[in-house]
């Protein structure tokens, strides 16, 4: 399979249909060979525009909506990202053409240990992998420029917003299935949250943010 042909039709017929027009992030798809971060026996599944499966009920997120996502974080070459559920590594591969570092949560050891083994091997070293439950985030490095999910949620935990420094954006997939909503919060230089919807989107959900239930008399 010519994953590089296949990568430009990524860009050209997934990504750049869907109004993402930076084009840095149109390059960073471009450099970034998806191949690298999928089992081997899914690779020619590589570049679909789906989610793409990794096991364990785990995926990477589908090209478009992911596109559309870096774009709304509006993340600076000076900016340091929370990758929230990185997977196998792909999305923090991406994000390392956009920011100056990434540090990538993963909950799942053996993703963690993929994404750590494919980035080494493709000399990406702005990024930093790490283990621990995806809910918590990561507060030892707080707080982030930006903060990016790699998966829907059906609850953001306030921990995250207490992660953003001021004048940072965070991006996430909000619910479950096609009622799902892309929403980006930005933390003021006062310390104020707003957020807006920017998107309907449906994409796979990430482990670890279900609601809880609540007993109804």
């Amino acid at each position: 399979m010519d994953f590089a042909a296949a990568r430009l039709k990524m860009v050209d017929n997934q990504i750049r249909t869907t109004d993402v027009t930076e084009h840095a992030i149109l390059r960073a798809f471009l450099t970034v060979p998806r191949e690298a971060f999928v089992p081997d026996a899914r690779k020619v599944l590589a570049y679909i525009d789906e989610d793409v499966p990794l096991g364990g009920g785990r995926y990477i997120m589908e090209p478009s909506p992911f596109g559309k996502l870096l774009q709304l974080a509006d993340i600076r070459s000076s900016d340091v990202v929370l990758d929230v559920g990185c997977g196998t590594g792909y999305s923090a591969a991406i994000l390392s053409h956009l920011a100056g570092s990434v540090v990538a949560l993963e909950s799942d050891a053996g993703l963690a240990a993929k994404a750590s083994e494919t980035l080494a091997g493709l000399d990406i070293l702005s990024v930093a992998v790490v283990e621990g439950p995806l809910e918590k985030g990561y507060p030892s490095e707080a707080p982030f420029d930006v903060i990016v999910f790699e998966g829907a949620v059906e609850v953001l935990p306030d921990t995250f917003l207490d992660q953003l420094k001021p004048g940072g954006r965070l991006v996430v997939v909000e619910g479950i299935g096609n009622a799902a909503l892309a929403k980006l919060y930005v933390k003021d230089h006062d310390g104020i949250v707003s957020d807006r919807v920017a998107f309907n989107c449906a994409v796979k959900p990430l482990p670890g943010f279900r609601k809880e239930a609540a007993f109804v008399f």
